[in-house]
């Protein structure tokens, strides 16, 4: 991989490792320090998702119309200023669950904007054809970090407060920053001269994720699958502190669990394309992946932990490795000019569902209790399979290499060329990246 590649996989592990300490600090602020309910902690998860919702369809038609790179880094430096903001509202005796909630609603803007260009950023800095060893490398990278991230985060807490790790968070972000300047290579203007209205380019997304079977049956899994995978997750600091006694550093080592079994899906993903074909491996992994998390509401004290460690390990190493090979796909399947569009459509579908599953666990648990609402997620999460097993792979070995011209009534939809399309060779088997559960860059997703 070329130099500029090294200081974007630099900048976005360090954000990783930032990213995964706040994962674990953000839930225990609201909830150890300024003691809020459980329907707060999930109000707190919801809310950084909200703004997907809102903005994430024009988002994907913004972008492809503005720089890259001076997104990503309006981005980085907008969420290291509010993440400061919180330890230095805690030393003024000044922090709220009204300011928690308004930063991670600022900064799910930040991450709706960087995500979508993150997404179409990377096509422009390596070849087509390492597309998919480049996304196994990123994820890599942000799994290696997020297995001392957690930990950190715990630790931090036990012993200097939760707050404190959001300093390490913001800055983290500024180095990635750094990285993000650092970098020479110019991405390619973009491809139309005239200013197309809002409205157009929005419905060119919607209609070339609609008009396609496969992106349509994913968007459709990310959907159910997102609301199922943040309910449990929105609420999982709580289950653990509340329900199974765990501590803070305790807590932070668990979530370890599952950055070294994303680390493992990152590594092995590209192999098993390989071997069994990129379409059924997706299948595949997601399958492995939902058994599993039933395991989760399993967990106990002592030995009942190893229920959550197999879980999680697992669960996390699924859906990384499935992300890793499905985004690398897309990313040669997809037109250029539409990829940021056709993300944001398929994204903004899938993750706006993420905020409905911080208020669903938030509202079942004050009512049912954490662990019946963790219950009711990975049985839905498991339930979801079931949209892929009837679904356009069903018995194929791979994706296709391009997009088959559709009938009517959607002939109008763009299409790509038969060179834009790519399954994953042999010679990819030697290397190692989330893209996303939804997308699961560091900003966002599944730790």
């Amino acid at each position: 991989m070329n130099r500029d590649f090294r200081r974007l996989w630099l900048g976005e592990t360090t954000s990783a490792f930032g990213s995964s300490v706040t994962s674990v600090a953000f839930p225990l602020i609201a909830a150890l320090t300024l003691h809020a309910d459980t329907f707060t902690v999930g109000l707190l998860a919801s809310a950084a998702w909200l703004p997907w919702l809102v903005i994430g369809l024009p988002a994907g038609a913004w972008v492809d119309r503005w720089p890259r790179r001076a997104v990503m880094l309006t981005c980085d430096i907008a969420q290291a200023v509010l993440y400061l903001s919180i330890p230095a509202a805690q030393c003024l005796n000044l922090l709220t669950v009204a300011q928690l909630l308004v930063v991670a609603l600022l900064t799910g803007v930040a991450t709706v904007f960087f995500t979508v260009a993150y997404r179409t950023y990377l096509p422009a800095l390596v070849d087509k054809a390492d597309l998919v060893p480049a996304n196994a490398r990123m994820q890599a990278g942000q799994s290696a970090a997020q297995i001392l991230g957690p930990g950190a985060g715990g630790l931090i807490g036990q012993f200097l407060g939760q707050v404190t790790g959001l300093l390490l968070d913001a800055v983290s972000f500024v180095v990635s920053a750094v990285c993000l300047l650092s970098i020479r290579t110019r991405e390619p203007r973009p491809e139309t001269t005239e200013r197309t209205p809002l409205r157009t380019q929005i419905a060119d997304g919607l209609r070339f994720v609609a008009g396609d079977r496969i992106l349509l049956t994913f968007t459709v899994y990310g959907a159910v699958s997102n609301l199922a995978l943040m309910g449990y997750q929105a609420i999982e600091s709580l289950f653990l502190l509340r329900d199974v006694g765990a501590n803070p550093a305790m807590i932070g080592g668990l979530f370890m669990v599952g950055s070294v079994g994303g680390l493992v899906g990152s590594m092995l993903a590209a192999r098993i394309a390989a071997r069994v074909g990129n379409a059924r491996a997706v299948l595949l992994c997601q399958l492995v992946a939902v058994t599993f998390g039933l395991l989760l509401p399993l967990t106990g004290p002592g030995f009942g932990l190893l229920f959550f460690v197999i879980s999680s390990f697992v669960l996390v190493a699924g859906v990384v490795a499935s992300n890793v090979i499905f985004s690398g796909w897309r990313q040669g399947y997809c037109p250029p000019h539409l990829l940021a569009r056709v993300s944001a459509s398929s994204a903004v579908i899938s993750t706006s569902m993420m905020a409905l599953g911080g208020l669903l666990a938030g509202a079942l648990g004050s009512a049912i209790g954490t662990r019946a609402t963790v219950w009711a997620m990975v049985v839905l999460l498991a339930l979801s399979a079931g949209i892929l097993l009837t679904g356009p792979i069903r018995g194929r070995r791979d994706f296709p290499s391009d997009r088959r011209r559709p009938s009517a009534p959607h002939a109008h939809l763009p299409q790509p060329g038969h060179d834009l399309g790519r399954t994953v060779d042999r010679d990819d088997r030697a290397e190692v990246e989330l893209v996303e559960a939804a997308g699961a860059d560091h900003q966002g997703g599944m730790r």
